[in-house]
């Protein structure tokens, strides 16, 4: 992956909404979720989630397809994989090191 892929796609990962749908995504697998799923689940209206989706299909980060009369969107885990190993890429300046363990994420509570 070169810089400005790279760049494009943390762009479009860096709004709260186009994080959310995501990581949807990640966790529906490759078969994916439709997007009228996507905007319940989320509580997004129609107009507001094809806006967030061009944005992450522009970075390479969702595909679609149609299937009837539905879209259904999917998230790349290629190009999520290649992002990934970017921002990895010369971990420690070449030396063996192992990640701290990350703590789980606390949810904020509303």
């Amino acid at each position: 992956m070169d810089t400005q892929t790279a760049v494009r796609a943390l762009a479009a990962l860096a709004h709260d909404s186009r994080l959310e749908i995501f990581r949807l995504l990640v966790q529906a697998g490759p078969d994916g979720i439709s997007a009228g799923d996507i905007a319940e689940r989320l509580g997004l209206p129609a107009s507001t989630l094809s806006f967030h989706m061009k944005s992450l299909a522009h970075a390479g980060l969702v595909e679609s397809r149609h299937q009837s009369r539905f879209i259904y969107y999917s998230a790349n885990f290629q190009e999520m994989s290649a992002l990934v190993g970017y921002l990895g890429e010369n971990c420690c300046g070449d030396r063996s090191c192992v990640p701290a363990a990350v703590p789980p994420r606390r949810r904020k509570s509303s």
